[in-house]
């Protein structure tokens, strides 16, 4: 048969088809499409951290949803301090400017106590024509915990981003066979990434001097001891105190209390041995440890300034593929935070936790104007077929598949194999604890610290000082009693 009887035929099966189809199979509606169409041409207008991940939401997810649904999305992007007065200002004065707000998790307590927050979990049970057919709260990582209440147990933000604060190092400084014999004599153990605290500071120490031995603008590690910044609070007691087992920034749950004599653990033994091992290890730190926040902490291990650090992973994608800002691309190791021995078994069976769970989530304002549309664009962000292409953008992962994409097993490699250990070990990580005076008993223990960054007083001093003033704080806003 020649070209024209094939063309022929084609055309035929085409006709054919055509006639057989209804104008209804023929321009299907997707369900998205059907569900929107009585808020098609209305504007949402959000708010967020100016992160990687939602740069993506505003470059790439915007669009997809409003093409698909008729929908825009409008998301304003600023820095977190500007972003969380403004959706405070908005949610608290009832004026709907917003109509989703990023709830970072160490937050969240906060906001379900002064009420601000659409409980999602009665809003999608309550409006079965919105609840989207490919989306479910089972599909999410450990982490949507932390945007449930306490009392039910209802979700009340959607996840949009999440990463474990682990250790990174520079694996051409640990792989280098002559900085391996080096140490090896002087240490009489094995160059590798630190399991513990106590080899944590022998490598910092070894590598801090081996810059200084070979005209190397190089120090150990670097650390979160800005002056000026609660940076500093939230190294201590997110990474430094579960990596020696003290948990729930050393107030006592039950009592909501810190120091010792009213059932808290701030100003005990344990808290004040991690306290000093974190002031000692300023020494192996370069100059701008002391006005390192955790973004500038960030740059001086892009820079190949730090042999190792603790890190938020919401910055490894560009420190690992982005040459033109990072010095390091390639030589990225990842490894658990370095715990004291028996942490670790104490977590895999629920005695505790080893590091922090960092992240954030939109939620939606009860001033919101446009609440049903909003509930569509919660679940859109938080579809399957999103996640890889997110992931891969951002290194963020909040839904338990994307770890077994074939494509983030092949970008795992690149980012030092941080999706491996995120599935392995991300349970094991915990977010802030759900306490509604965070913000509180943050500012009321900082000075201390600094105050002992500055060598004005002791670690033992300071700690023992703000286990006092939490206590005063907490009694005067109402909290707890003695043990």
């Amino acid at each position: 048969m020649g070209i024209r009887g094939l063309l022929w035929r084609h055309s035929l099966f085409i006709i054919l088809f055509l006639m057989c189809c209804t104008p209804g199979q023929l321009f299907a509606k997707s369900w998205w499409t059907q569900a929107a169409e009585p808020y098609e041409g209305i504007t949402l207008r959000g708010i967020s951290e100016s992160t990687t991940s939602s740069r993506y939401v505003k470059d790439v997810l915007c669009k997809k949803f409003e093409d698909e649904t008729g929908i825009k999305v409008e998301l304003e992007l600023l820095p977190w301090t500007d972003m969380h007065d403004r959706s405070i200002q908005d949610m608290a004065t009832n004026t709907g400017v917003y109509d989703f707000v990023y709830v970072e998790q160490d937050i969240i307590s906060a906001y379900l106590k002064q009420q601000y927050l659409v409980d999602l979990t009665v809003a999608l049970d309550n409006n079965a024509r919105l609840r989207a057919p490919d989306f479910s709260f089972d599909n999410f990582t450990s982490f949507l915990d932390y945007f449930r209440d306490v009392q039910k147990g209802h979700v009340y933000a959607i996840p949009m981003e999440s990463f474990l604060k682990v250790l990174v190092y520079q694996k051409q400084l640990f792989e280098d066979p002559t900085i391996q014999a080096a140490f090896v004599k002087e240490y009489g153990y094995a160059l590798a990434p630190p399991e513990t605290p106590a080899q944590y500071r022998d490598i910092a120490a070894f590598f801090t001097a081996w810059g200084k031995q070979h005209g190397l603008e190089l120090w150990g590690s670097t650390q979160q001891a800005s002056l000026e910044h609660p940076a500093a609070f939230y190294e201590l007691v997110e990474s430094i105190f579960p990596m020696f087992g003290l948990y729930n920034w050393g107030i006592n749950p039950k009592t909501l209390r810190a120091s010792q004599v009213n059932g808290g653990t701030l100003n005990s033994e344990l808290a004040k041995k991690a306290f000093r091992f974190w002031l000692d290890m300023l020494q192996y730190s370069p100059p701008e440890a002391y006005g390192s926040t955790w973004d500038e902490t960030v740059l001086t291990y892009a820079s190949g300034r730090a042999a190792m650090m603790l890190i938020y992973t919401e910055n490894l994608p560009w420190i690992a593929t982005d040459p033109i800002r990072s010095k390091i691309v390639g030589n990225i190791g990842i490894a658990l935070p370095p715990l004291v021995p028996g942490v670790l078994k104490n977590a895999e069976q629920g005695k505790g936790y080893i590091g922090y769970y960092d992240g954030g989530a939109f939620g939606l304002p009860k001033d919101s104007r446009n609440q049903e549309a909003t509930l569509l664009w919660l679940q859109y962000i938080g579809r399957p077929e999103l996640q890889v292409d997110w992931a891969l953008n951002s290194g963020r992962v909040v839904h338990r598949a994307t770890l077994d994409d074939p494509q983030v097993k092949a970008q795992d490699k690149r980012f030092g194999g941080y999706f491996t250990l995120l599935q392995k070990y991300g349970d094991l990580f915990a977010g802030a604890p759900p306490f509604e005076f965070h913000a509180a008993v943050r500012d009321v223990i900082s000075p201390y610290i600094t105050m002992a960054i500055r060598k004005e007083l002791t670690p033992e001093e300071a700690l023992d000082q703000a286990a006092v003033a939490v206590d005063t704080t907490l009694q005067e806003m109402g909290y707890g009693s003695h043990s």
